[in-house]
């Protein structure tokens, strides 16, 4: 092969190997982020839950129900 072919294909190589190691890094980074996605998305699932039932439950006990605004 002349010299130019063999540093075009050199350069190729080097910018397949660029882009397969760019992939790679994406792809992980696309992973953190899913899992990172999830986790927040249980976080505000229990939070929605919490505040639901907080919501529905009278005040059982007289002594801890707020006091009026005019206090």
């Amino acid at each position: 092969m002349s010299t130019a072919v063999e540093a075009r294909v050199d350069e190729l190589e080097a910018r397949v190997a660029f882009q397969e190691h760019s992939l790679i890094e994406l792809s992980d980074a696309l992973a953190l982020a899913r899992l990172e996605n999830e986790r927040t998305h249980r976080l505000l699932e229990r939070t929605l839950d919490e505040l639901r039932r907080l919501r529905a439950e009278p005040f059982t006990d007289p002594g801890i129900e707020p006091p009026p605004p005019h206090y």
